[in-house]
């Protein structure tokens, strides 16, 4: 998928919500246990409820190996099943790999060619050999963590280097990498203090924005600091959508809840100045 494409999707369904589908067994409603594959019968309802109020689905992959072969044919089976039906739907591998030479290329054709994500998280500690090879596919985007939403990102992300935040250098200095242009980046929306400061660096490229709800990160305030021209928001939320009910009507509930951020993005959209 293309920007552009991504962008037309974002003005026709007035939304830049992504929807994580990080699926825990033990968090699921138990009627869902009865089904040879509870974890793609969840996956599914979820989607079918929510298709037309998001415009990307983020399944974290570690919640999926956690359960050996029977959940990543889940994962399988979940892109398989959205790329059918909601081929509009912008696709993101949470996978946060980082290696280099033939490996992120090994990776990368994992998460592009056999599983046809339209996106991969990537952690770029190890520099630009083991981010390139994913930036080679074609209309494929990697996600490359910038300043992330956890308490220990100030470990190492916002000390000084080169006389300025490590955060600020990782910005920088990928922008010269090949085929930058398909880079988009992880901001947590707890950090919404620092959206200034990154659109400095990278004024145009897509922001992949967990902890908004549960993390207590502030929709407002994050678009207020993060909105580019060309919208420039993914805006991703997991727990607060998908399990807002583990009773029968999980899947309309988690409706209600995707609704009511779509909602306000339309409004924040139809207000921008």
């Amino acid at each position: 998928m293309t920007t552009e494409q991504l962008v037309s999707q974002i003005k026709q369904k007035k939304s830049f919500l992504c929807i994580g589908l990080d699926v825990d067994l033990d968090k699921i409603p138990a009627h869902l246990l009865k089904f040879e594959d509870p974890i793609f019968q969840f996956n599914k309802a979820i989607i079918d409820a929510t298709h037309h109020l998001c415009v990307a689905y983020k399944p974290n992959t570690a919640f999926y190996e956690a359960y050996g072969i029977k959940g990543w044919q889940a994962l399988e089976k979940t892109i398989a099943y959205i790329n059918k039906e909601h081929p509009e739907i912008f696709t993101i591998a949470d996978a946060k790999r980082g290696d280099i030479g033939n490996t992120s290329t090994m990776y990368a054709k994992a998460f592009f060619k056999d599983l046809a994500f339209d996106s991969v998280t990537v952690a770029p500690y190890m520099g630009k050999d083991s981010v390139e090879p994913f930036l080679a596919f074609k209309d494929k985007h990697t996600i490359m963590l910038a300043l992330t939403s956890n308490e220990g990102a100030f470990d190492f992300q916002t000390l000084t280097v080169n006389s300025q935040e490590m955060y600020k250098e990782v910005l920088q200095v990928s922008k010269s990498w090949a085929n930058s242009e398909n880079l988009m980046y992880v901001v947590g929306a707890t950090k919404a203090e620092y959206f200034k400061e990154i659109r400095k660096i990278v004024p145009n490229s897509f922001l992949l924005v967990p902890g908004v709800g549960a993390q207590g990160g502030n929709l407002q305030d994050v678009c207020k600091y993060g909105l580019s021209e060309n919208i420039g928001l993914l805006i991703n939320s997991s727990r607060g959508i998908i399990y807002a009910s583990n009773s029968d009507d999980f899947a309309q509930v988690a409706a209600i809840k995707a609704k009511e951020l779509q909602v306000e993005m339309s409004f924040i959209l139809e207000n921008r100045s």
